[in-house]
């Protein structure tokens, strides 16, 4: 049985005569009536009742009328949704993301996506860099926010945002009320900073200017995500080096400063996979 069965099934059920039937087809009386008595068989249960100059719906065709029109409207649906999905206009977008993300470009590109696509549903997850690089590739998110560089050259990578690096302090902390604090001064204290896998290539760059400036730093806590750094500096745990951006969400007890020497920038951008099948685009 195919959906053209149902099609006609209906047409003869609703005009009840085989020639008007055969019009709104647009197709020949003969095949129709063919085709019609084909369906009979193959379910096995007559539809109509005829005679020389009538046909009416018997009992099952009554019943096999009203799912036959359910299952029309179902398949029309179905090709309705593959085509709005097919031109991106339905259908879930989902979005890797790290913290300085959050703090900074993620709020204005969920707004823009929101007002672009409606209709979509917009996923987020928070994912390190390295962990966004491998969902790309599996197509689990089709973009990423996250931080270069990224050892796959199959992806596609724009940087849309950059910032420098400031001092996290306690604010007890004796450096806490100077304007500008320059590196050097924090040779002697105790560091939480992040795990190196997270962000390999800027963690030795962090470490490169400490050692320009004259120290390399005694590491106390590494840990994740920044929260928990900002937290342990408000604790007096130890101090940090973060992106500026990070102020939008210290807690009580935290101050940034600026660093007098120039600072490696941690650079933001949007990845995505050019192989993905989703239609949907930010």
């Amino acid at each position: 049985m195919e959906l053209r069965h149902l099609r006609y099934f209906v047409a003869v059920a609703e005009e009840l005569h085989f020639g008007r039937a055969a019009q709104r087809l647009l197709i020949a009386q003969q095949p129709l009536s063919r085709q019609i008595r084909d369906l009979e068989a193959e379910i096995e249960v007559d539809l109509f009742h005829r005679t020389k100059r009538t046909i009416r719906l018997i009992e099952a065709g009554q019943v096999f009328l009203s799912e036959a029109r359910k299952t029309l409207q179902q398949a029309e649906h179905a090709i309705l949704l593959a085509r709005q999905t097919g031109r991106g206009e339905i259908g879930k977008f989902t979005i890797g993301f790290t913290g300085p993300a959050l703090n900074t470009v993620l709020p204005k590109i969920v707004r823009h996506f929101k007002e672009k696509h409606p209709n979509i549903e917009l996923g987020l997850e928070r994912l390190q860099t390295n962990e966004q690089v491998e969902a790309l590739r599996s197509q689990q998110i089709q973009a990423g926010l996250l931080h270069p560089p990224i050892n796959d050259d199959s992806l596609r990578l724009e940087v849309i945002h950059r910032e420098g690096l400031v001092a996290v302090l306690p604010d007890s902390h004796r450096l806490a009320q100077s304007e500008r604090i320059s590196l050097h001064e924090l040779a002697h204290e105790s560091f939480i900073f992040y795990p190196r896998h997270v962000g390999p290539v800027l963690y030795d760059r962090i470490l490169g200017l400490c050692q320009q400036a004259g120290f390399s730093p005694r590491i106390v806590q590494e840990v994740v995500p920044q929260q928990t750094i900002l937290e342990l500096v408000a604790a007096e745990i130890g101090v940090s080096l973060l992106h500026a951006s990070a102020e939008s969400v210290a807690p009580a007890g935290v101050v940034l400063r600026a660093l007098a020497e120039p600072t490696p920038e941690l650079e933001l951008a949007i990845a995505w996979n050019p192989e993905t099948t989703n239609p949907v685009r930010v």
